[in-house]
C-alpha cells in the first residue's frame, strides 16, 4: 500500500472517530429523556401492544367458536361441494381456536413469546375470514 493510501485512510478513520463522537455528544446533550427513561418508555410501549394483542386474541376466539357453531347450522343449505369446503373450513377453525387457547394459557404462565402471539392472531384473523366467506353465502 502506498503511503499516500495510508495517509488517506489514517485521516478517514480520524475523521470518522470525530464524527461519531460528536453525534454521541449531540444525542446526549439533546436528548429529552435519560436512557432509562427512554428503555422504560420502549418497554411500556411493547406491553400495551403485547396486551392489545392478547386481547385481540381473545376476541377472535370467542368469535371464532361462535361463528363454527353457526356455520355447521348453516351448512345444509349448501351444495356438497361448498358443504365439503365450509366442513374443511370449519376444521382449520377448530385448530386455530384451540392454538390461540394454547397460545392464552402459554401468556398467562408466561412461556409465549411475541412472535407466537402474532401467528396466533394471524391465524385467527385467516380463519375467521374463511368462515365469515362461507356464512355470506
Amino acid at each position: 500500500m502506498s503511503r499516500r493510501k495510508q495517509q488517506y485512510g489514517k485521516q478517514l478513520a480520524l475523521g470518522s472517530l470525530v464524527a461519531a463522537a460528536a453525534g454521541y455528544l449531540a444525542g446526549v446533550l439533546t436528548a429529552p429523556k435519560s436512557g432509562k427513561e427512554t428503555r422504560q418508555d420502549i418497554k411500556d410501549a411493547t406491553d400495551r401492544e403485547r396486551a392489545q394483542a392478547e386481547k385481540d386474541l381473545k376476541r377472535m376466539h370467542t368469535e371464532l367458536d361462535r361463528r363454527i357453531k353457526e356455520a355447521r347450522v348453516g351448512s345444509a343449505k349448501l351444495s356438497v361441494k361448498a358443504q365439503e369446503e365450509l366442513n374443511q373450513a370449519i376444521e382449520r377453525a377448530k385448530d386455530t381456536k384451540e392454538k390461540a387457547r394454547e397460545v392464552l394459557s402459554a401468556i398467562h404462565e408466561g412461556d409465549a413469546e411475541d412472535k407466537d402471539l402474532a401467528k396466533a392472531v394471524k391465524n385467527a384473523e385467516t380463519a375467521l375470514k374463511h368462515l365469515r366467506k362461507y356464512l355470506k353465502k
